[in-house]
This record gives structure tokens, C-alpha cells and sequence, in this order.
């Protein structure tokens, strides 16, 4: 059974979508998506051709320097020392503070360097390493590694959202698969600024795919390996657990269910972790690294309450670490718990998407130590309803991309910058996606004239930003006025997405009053 917006509901879960890759090829799907992610891909390479984090900033450089020193560490160190302090592992220098998953991938792309350029991760003489060879090799590994994971998830995930919509246009479907592939927030990041988010999400992507397909273990598998590639994909723990704890619960058997699924979920930890579970200690070096307290609730501007408030309120000087560490928690859990909520209560698919961006925003917005590319999670589940919600996504792509503004002029990544933001706009309203599809509206009281507004607003922000000076006073004024409309924009879409998350409850129970009439 679907409701009005074509989703399959949770009644569905028994029903095994064994045929969803035989609709890829029969719809002509692949096809499609080999030319978007040719395309996709030649953009990653151009973006790569620019600066990166840190680039000829010497003593620690930047991220791009954190992500080589990994591949040193882990290289040339054994596991049991890769968190831990020590003469030849010096954590005050760009330590590992990622879970064991990133440090197996810094291990592997760090055999890739060495088998072509020994120089760039031998212990100690490499730090600081930028030579053309080295930093080549570096852009590859990202590269390989969005190819081989982000992009194979975009297209199960596609395989297992439309597959089930018959009606759905070949064009549609398409135009979807070139805003998830061509995400500018995401390229700038990555292939820009230099990460690897394109792993966790990727990984994050093949989770919520197998969830739609009622591959539940699979999908379980999956999320706990982002888990542990990067502990902020924790942004979208709340919805996996309450999606998937309401789905057992109206099983034939919930504790054997929920039994199943935490077996599945401990294995693939115990297998991760398995070099740290000799000891208690080893473990807790592990943990202790993976949450930075020590930094204050945040570090440089971002988009989220405690830094757009701390101009008005001195979090930092009122509250120590461990009462903001409490308070930030309470905000968190409370905002998002309405969202995980509804999803025991009355757990479908779509209620499961849509819990995926309003989790996110919680963490977003009131956790302890974000950072401005964190707007990368909520923007994923943005992406992947963008079908349903064009005007939503839209907006929250253009105030992410705003948010990170700063940060990328840093990086001397503004021509990049400009340019996928054009290229996203052009594609956003290329004839046959969009317009074709749009069955949700955004609230009637944001009127035209307030939009134009607010986007006139972004523009001259821009603008003040790359030509004028801020008052010694306030050296940084333009910043604090960026997270602030950025923060503004960012509160109205998760009142918006909540609200809307729980209308599906109403009309869950106009289906099922109607089924009882029948």
C-alpha cells in the first residue's frame, strides 16, 4: 500500500523487493546514471585542481594535513598505538580522533602512497609533506573512495525509492540522482577543503537504501559502519532506532526482532573495535579521543544555538565544560524526541526519511562541538527527499553553502565556490525534474517578496564579505551575521520538517479508518 506521496508504507514490510535491480536495467536506469556520474566525477576532478585545507600554512597546516598524518601513523605504527600518546605518536599534532573504521582506511590509502611515493607518509620526515606527486595522490584517494562507496549507494538507493513508484518519470528520477551526485556542499568539502565524508554518507545512503528495500539487517550492518568511520553520523542514530524498534514492535515476535537486529549491530562492532577489546583501557583511549570536550561547546563560527546566541549570551564564561556538555545534551534529546516519537508510534518509510533531517537538524543545532561542515548531515536527507520537498531542499542548499562560506574563503576555494553554485542552480531547474514533481508546498506565509528578501540578504553578505573590512572591534562581525541568517533559515526548516513529520500520522490514520470501512 502507498500513501499520497507514493511511499510505501510500513503495512508493506513483509513484502521483499527482490526485483529492485532488475527495475534499474528495465527502466533504463543504469544508463542514466553512468552519464551523471561521468559528469559528476569530472567535477570532483576539477574542484580537486584548487587549494585545499592548510595549503603552504605551516606549523599544522589544515585537514588535508590531518587525513596524510593518519596514513603516517597508521602506516608505520601498530594499532594499539595509533590513540595512543607516545614519543613517536604525538596526539598534540594532528592526533587520530576519528573511530577505527577511518583509521583502517587512512591505513589503506596509506599502502596506496607508499607503493607510488614512500617520501609523503615515512614516520616524522613527511609532516608537512605538499610535493605535486604527494598531493596528487592524496586527491585520488577521495576521489576513489566517493566512486567506490558514495556513488554505488546513490544508485541503490535510487533503485530502492522509485522502484516502487511505477509512474515515476525516467527524467525525474535522473534530475534526483544529479542533485544527490552533484551536491556542491559536498564536492566543496571534500574534494575542496580535503575529507572523507563521501565514505560515512555513502555508507549512511546504502543504510537508508536497505531500509527501504526491508533489508533491515543489511541496513543495521551498514549504519553501524558509518558509525564507526565518523561518530557524527550518530546525527542519524535517533531515526534508525525508533524506525526500526516501531517496526519490530508490530511483529510476530518484537523481542526476537530487536534481539536480531542488536546482534547484527553488536557484531559489527566487536569486528571493527576487535584490536581495542583486550582491555578496558584500550577502549577508553579509543572513546576518549572520538570527544573532543576539551574545545568549549564550539570553535569557530557556525550556523547552530549556542554560537549565533553566545553574541547575546557568554555559554563559555557562564557554564563550565560539564554543564554544557548536560545542557547541550537536554536540548539535543529533546528536540529530537517528538521525531523519534512518531516513528515508534506509527513507523513508514517516508515518517523514516523525514525523522533522518529532523535528527539531524537536532544535532546540528544544539549538540556539544559542531563544526561548520556538520551541516553535510542534515543536507543528506534533504537531498534525498528533494523529489518531495524541491523548495526545502533548494533552501537548505543555498544557506549550507552560505554557512561554510567562510570556511572556504580560507581555503582560497571561492572561484569552486561560485562555480557549483551556478552549476547547482542550472541543474536545480532543468526542465523534466523539478517542476514536474513538486506536490509539497512550502507554508503559504512565506510570500515571494519575502524570499527575494532573504536572498538578496545572502548576496550582499557575500559580497561585504570578499570587499570590505570589519571594524577592529568586531573582527568578526560578517561572520556573526552569516550564522545568524543562516541559524534563522535553518530553525524555520526543522519547525517546518517536524510539523510535517507528524501530519503523516494524520494521514496514516485516515488510510487505516478507510481500510476499516472496507
Amino acid at each position: 500500500m502507498e500513501n499520497k506521496n507514493g511511499m510505501k508504507t510500513v503495512e508493506d514490510a513483509d513484502s521483499n523487493d527482490d526485483n529492485t535491480w532488475w527495475w534499474v536495467v528495465h527502466k533504463g536506469i543504469a544508463a542514466s546514471f553512468l552519464c551523471i556520474s561521468v559528469f559528476a566525477l569530472l567535477v570532483r576532478v576539477a574542484v580537486s585542481l584548487h587549494p585545499y585545507s592548510g595549503a603552504g600554512n605551516p606549523p599544522k597546516y589544515g585537514d588535508y594535513e590531518a587525513q596524510r598524518h593518519w596514513m603516517e601513523i597508521t602506516l608505520n605504527l601498530p594499532a594499539k598505538e595509533w590513540y595512543h600518546n607516545s614519543t613517536t605518536n604525538d596526539l598534540s599534532y594532528w592526533g587520530l580522533d576519528y573511530p577505527p573504521l577511518t583509521a583502517y582506511q587512512s591505513y589503506l590509502h596509506g599502502l596506496f602512497l607508499r607503493s607510488f611515493h614512500p617520501d609523503s607518509v615515512s614516520l616524522y620526515t613527511s609532516r608537512g609533506h605538499e610535493s605535486y606527486l604527494g598531493k596528487l595522490l592524496m586527491r585520488w584517494t577521495v576521489l576513489c573512495s566517493d566512486a567506490l562507496t558514495f556513488f554505488p549507494a546513490v544508485l541503490y538507493f535510487a533503485a530502492a525509492y522509485h522502484s516502487g513508484r511505477p509512474s515515476r518519470r525516467k527524467s525525474n528520477i535522473a534530475w534526483h540522482i544529479t542533485m544527490i551526485l552533484l551536491n556542491p556542499c559536498l564536492i566543496l568539502i571534500d574534494h575542496g577543503h580535503f575529507q572523507y565524508n563521501c565514505i560515512s554518507l555513502g555508507l549512511t545512503v546504502g543504510a537508508v537504501a536497505a531500509i527501504l528495500s526491508n533489508r533491515d539487517l543489511v541496513g543495521c550492518v551498514l549504519f553501524s559502519l558509518a558509525l564507526n568511520h565518523k561518530q557524527m553520523s550518530a546525527y542519524f542514530a535517533p531515526p534508525f532506532f525508533s524506525y526500526l524498534l516501531g517496526k519490530c514492535l508490530r511483529g510476530w515476535s518484537p523481542l526476537f526482532e530487536v534481539s536480531k537486529l542488536g546482534l547484527a549491530v553488536l557484531g559489527t562492532f566487536a569486528v571493527v573495535w576487535w584490536p581495542y577489546l583486550h582491555s578496558t583501557e584500550a577502549v577508553l583511549k579509543v572513546l576518549s579521543r572520538l570527544a573532543p570536550f576539551e574545545r568549549g561547546i564550539y570553535e569557530d563560527y557556525v550556523a547552530n544555538f549556542w554560537c549565533t546566541t553566545s553574541v547575546i549570551i557568554k555559554w563559555k564564561r557562564l557554564f563550565t565544560v560539564p554543564s554544557m556538555k548536560l545542557i547541550s545534551f537536554g536540548a539535543t534529546v529533546s528536540t529530537c524526541l517528538p521525531s523519534m516519537v512518531q516513528q515508534i508510534w506509527a513507523p513508514s518509510k517516508q515518517g523514516f526519511l523525514y525523522g533522518l533531517l529532523n535528527s539531524s537538524f537536532s544535532f546540528y543545532l544544539f549538540s556539544f562541538q559542531v563544526h561548520e561542515k556538520s551541516i553535510l548531515l542534515p543536507l543528506l536527507p534533504a537531498t534525498l527527499l528533494a523529489l518531495e520537498e524541491p523548495f526545502l531542499f533548494r533552501w537548505i542548499t543555498h544557506y549550507a553553502m552560505l554557512s561554510m562560506f567562510p570556511l572556504l574563503c580560507r581555503d582560497q576555494l571561492i572561484l569552486p565556490y561560485v562555480a557549483l553554485f551556478a552549476l547547482f542552480i542550472l541543474l536545480y531547474y532543468a526542465p523534466g525534474g523539478r517542476q514536474d514533481t513538486r506536490r509539497a508546498h512550502f507554508p503559504a506565509t512565506l510570500k515571494s517578496f519575502v524570499i527575494a528578501f532573504l536572498v538578496s540578504c545572502s548576496l550582499i553578505l557575500h559580497i561585504i564579505y570578499l570587499t570590505m573590512r570589519p571594524p577592529k572591534k568586531y573582527p568578526f562581525l560578517f561572520e556573526a551575521l552569516i550564522m545568524l541568517l543562516c541559524f534563522s533559515q535553518f530553525m524555520l526548516l526543522a519547525i517546518y520538517t517536524n510539523t510535517k513529520q507528524w501530519m503523516l500520522l494524520k494521514h496514516s490514520t485516515v488510510i487505516d479508518k478507510e481500510k476499516k470501512d472496507h
